[in-house]
């Protein structure tokens, strides 16, 4: 908590955490210092420390299921998020989990729609996708208003 206080006290336009993978798959491609649990509380104490906007995104093509997809982003927007980022994994180096499976431009659209269609005031989805894409579109968002915990 304190350090994400030193990253606000700042006061950047986006607070950004990437959780990369589904929660599955995390513990696999992920290093073992950082768990999908973990990242979830960083971007819902960047939230209720007052963050502008929340963004996190993930990489798709790893294994994952849709219906993971689906719960990963159901996660995000209950941890806070305001902004979701999917894109293709690509194998960086050969110490690497290996691409699965390349996901297909309509799965991707579907993926954007089906984020969009839960809350997301801002999501995009595609093969050429990264965390700062679209990155000052990002910026025209206006966070959803949540009730104090």
């Amino acid at each position: 908590p304190a350090a994400i206080a030193t990253v606000l006290a700042a006061a950047p336009e986006v607070f950004s955490h990437n959780i990369e993978t589904v929660e599955r798959l995390h513990p696999h491609l992920r290093d073992a210092r950082y768990r999908y649990a973990g990242s979830l509380e960083v971007l819902r104490i960047a939230r209720a420390q007052g963050a502008g906007l929340v963004k996190s995104a993930l990489m798709l093509g790893c294994g994952e299921t849709e219906a993971e997809v689906h719960r990963t982003l159901a996660d995000l927007l209950e941890a806070g998020c305001d902004a979701v980022a999917m894109g293709q994994y690509l194998q960086p180096g050969r110490k690497n989990g290996p691409v699965v499976s390349y996901v297909t431009p309509e799965q991707f659209a579907a993926y954007e729609a089906a984020a969009r269609a839960m809350g997301f005031p801002f999501a995009v989805a595609g093969p050429f996708v990264r965390s700062s894409y679209r990155s000052e579109a990002v910026l025209s968002v206006r966070p959803r208003v949540r009730p104090a915990p």
